[in-house]
């Protein structure tokens, strides 16, 4: 379709997305650059990267740079001849890297920017309540996600969705979004946009997700406790202690009433009902995973309960 040379870089399966609908829609992907292979699973056997299988699927030149300023890397880089790079779910790069093409180099983001800025834009989102978010590109500058606008899709959150659930539908609207993008800018028509300035609280941050960030805070309201199971499943998920071991929940109910137990006190009839006491109701467990155990249904896990 055009004579633009594109470099991708890109490693989880959010990515891969991305990097499919760029070679269909008929541009040229010279390379792709992805992470090392890393231990993982039980034998903790080296695993390739997702985006790593699908250019070896489909025959594309791999570049697997430990470091992004090491100098091989970077005369590899160079000898592709890029016009354009795509950055989708990668790591920081340096400017060595990112104003290396004449085009510049293109993020995707998991967010209306410059709201919700960081690693973690999706769960950040869900676990505040938030109604709406979407998916922006921008041109790459030196500041974290503060590079000028190209284009934007608003992305509606459902009142009981995961974050997980909205990464799998951010994944093709992004992709479609990349593709426009692409197209926008070698067409000449794309003009870039800097970013407006908002209030610290207008801001919202979304940095790394921590492990404290996934302990549950009983004293908090119901809403936003469901609110942090929510954008936190599938992973890390967000965990309690119960009988002196980690539990994780990964699906619940919130019932906004009137309680008269202290925050954090477990009810449970044995059968079906398993829920935990905030100030201004309860949260009923729907899915779970206790500390050694496999996740399952709250039904399938008090089966086996004993108090």
């Amino acid at each position: 379709m055009s004579a633009c040379r594109i470099v991708f870089l890109g490693t989880p399966d959010f990515a891969v997305a991305s990097l499919d609908a760029i070679l269909q829609a008929g541009f040229e992907v010279v390379g792709v650059v992805t992470a090392p292979d890393r231990p993982a699973g039980r034998g903790m056997r080296l695993t390739p990267s997702a985006v790593k299988e699908y250019a070896l699927r489909h025959g594309l030149r791999l570049l697997q740079p430990e470091r992004l300023k090491a100098p091989e890397f970077l005369d590899e880089l160079r000898s592709l001849r890029a016009d354009l790079q795509v950055v989708v779910a990668f790591r920081m790069l340096p400017e060595a890297v990112w104003a290396m093409p004449p085009m510049g180099t293109v993020n995707l983001h998991g967010s209306l920017l410059p709201r919700y800025r960081g690693a973690a834009p999706i769960q950040h989102a869900v676990m505040n309540g938030e109604r709406e978010t979407g998916v922006t590109t921008f041109l790459l500058k030196h500041e974290i996600d503060t590079g000028d606008l190209l284009l934007q899709a608003s992305i509606a959150i459902g009142d009981e969705e995961t974050a997980g659930e909205l990464h799998d539908r951010m994944k093709s609207i992004g992709a479609d979004l990349l593709v426009r993008t692409i197209r926008g800018l070698v067409e000449g028509i794309l003009i870039p946009v800097p970013q407006t300035s908002l209030s610290a609280e207008e801001l919202q941050r979304a940095p790394k997700i921590r492990n404290e960030d996934c302990r549950i805070d009983w004293s908090q309201p119901v809403r936003r406790v469901h609110n942090q199971v929510r954008g936190l499943s599938p992973s890390p998920g967000a965990f309690t202690e119960w009988q002196g071991r980690s539990l994780k929940i990964f699906s619940s109910r919130p019932e906004e009433c009137s309680v008269d137990a202290p925050p954090g006190t477990l009810q449970t009839d044995g059968r079906r009902s398993f829920r935990f006491a905030c100030p201004d109701g309860w949260l009923h467990v729907l899915e779970l995973q206790a500390e050694g155990r496999r996740r399952m249904p709250v039904e399938e896990f008090l089966k086996g309960y004993r108090p």
